[in-house]
């Protein structure tokens, strides 16, 4: 069975990892309780199965997001970007932060295999798995100017037959 702890570690570091290295932007986790996403929002998702399965998102206002993707795609501030450039940026990293995450896992776990991601617009997103599973949410704050929630829901099956 995979510890929470490790879970908890593992989003945490191969989310910094991403932001920092493929998108060049600061990522902390964040013990604000008064700051939280308002207005419409996007949410990146992952599945992901074997040994261990679930679904890893990534939560953020559409100011954030566009900030993301900008930064991303090495856009010039105040240059252009369409709604459908910021989906696939936010669902790009939730590609590359699942591909970090299970990079880690895979030290405990034997054997993970992940979608495709898809990405929601709306307000108030949560991820959500049903009963039995362990649920990982964390609020972070991106460049001290924006906040995202993480969250990693999983079932470890490495019992299963």
């Amino acid at each position: 069975m995979v510890e929470e702890m490790c879970l908890t570690k593992a989003l945490l570091e191969g989310a910094k990892e991403v932001f920092e290295t493929m998108i060049f932007m600061d990522l902390e986790e964040c013990a604000d309780d008064d700051r939280h996403i308002e207005g419409d929002a996007l949410m990146g998702t992952i599945t992901f199965q074997k040994s261990l399965e679930g679904c890893l998102g990534i939560c953020c206002g559409m100011k954030s997001a566009e900030s993301i993707a900008a930064n991303m795609l090495g856009l010039e501030p105040g240059e252009e970007i369409s709604e459908e450039d910021v989906c696939d940026a936010i669902g790009e990293v939730s590609n590359m932060v699942m591909g970090s995450v299970k990079t880690r896992l895979l030290e405990v776990v034997e054997d993970i295999q992940v979608s495709i991601p898809s990405v929601i617009k709306g307000h108030e997103l949560t991820n959500s798995m049903g009963d039995g599973v362990n649920k990982i949410a964390l609020k972070v704050s991106i460049e001290d100017e924006h906040i995202a929630m993480l969250s990693l829901l999983c079932r470890d099956n490495s019992e299963k037959s």
